[in-house]
């Protein structure tokens, strides 16, 4: 009898490793006859509400990836302070009274994969360039933030928090040698995307971070390893990091 119900929100989901990451995780702590997680597409947030309702009776917990990491939150009871401070949420608890709790894991599976890159120690960049302006970037920005790195937000349209793609001039490059992309092209289907930086301007040390975890390696990533960066980072280390997060979370 499946007692624990666990899920991910989100729309579309095919590019999704959490549901094989969990399922494998509870066959081999022994919780699979009593623990189960499932792939919820939502198109709308507005259905969020019909779900909780439908699988109250044992579910405990959700993950949230796009679209629906910022317009979640006003369906939530409450929000963890970190999440609020961040404005995004990744993780949704369902506490005993059937109530629901908004957090976000993401800025603990960055940071922490951070802390672990030797390059990254090594570099010790002082700014990084934040392709994306999603519920995703929020979380790295402020992870960076308190790790000390200034941040510079890039997007397709300019607004008064951003530059564009089209303004990443040599002295920007040069500046920012940590290039983080928060953005889905390259994800799973359509793995020829990536975004349209200046790849040429890059250097030796320089290193880039994609959030993107199917492929493992984007183009983005190849890209940059052609160019002659010093080191990239794959997304699928933040995942577990999240993950793990998650997992805790649900289980205090």
């Amino acid at each position: 009898m499946i007692e624990n119900l666990y899920g991910l929100i989100g729309y579309p989901l095919g590019h999704s490793f959490s549901k094989g990451y969990f399922t494998e995780k509870f066959e081999k702590s022994g919780l699979a006859e009593t623990h189960l997680y499932e792939k919820f597409e939502l198109k709308d947030i507005t259905e969020l509400p019909e779900l909780l309702n439908r699988n109250k009776a044992n579910l405990k917990g959700l993950n949230v990836t796009i679209p629906h990491k910022q317009n979640v939150i006003p369906f939530l009871d409450e929000i963890d302070e970190a999440a609020q401070k961040i404005g995004a949420v990744n993780t949704i608890k369902i506490l005993p009274d059937g109530r629901t709790k908004g957090f976000n894991t993401d800025y603990w599976g960055f940071r922490w994969t951070l802390e672990k890159w030797a390059e990254f120690t090594q570099v010790q960049p002082k700014n990084a360039l934040i392709l994306g302006k999603g519920g995703a970037s929020k979380a790295i920005i402020q992870a960076l933030n308190d790790l000390g790195v200034q941040t510079q937000l890039v997007s397709r349209s300019k607004e008064s928090d951003t530059i564009t793609y089209e303004e990443l001039t040599r002295d920007i490059i040069a500046e920012h040698l940590l290039i983080v992309n928060t953005t889905p092209l390259g994800m799973y289907p359509k793995t020829e995307g990536f975004p349209e930086i200046p790849y040429e301007l890059l250097t030796s040390e320089h290193l880039l971070y994609d959030i993107v975890y199917n492929p493992l390696e984007t183009v983005f990533l190849k890209k940059g390893l052609e160019a002659g960066i010093k080191s990239v980072h794959f997304g699928l280390e933040m995942l577990h990091g999240q993950a793990e997060k998650a997992w805790q979370i649900w289980n205090e």
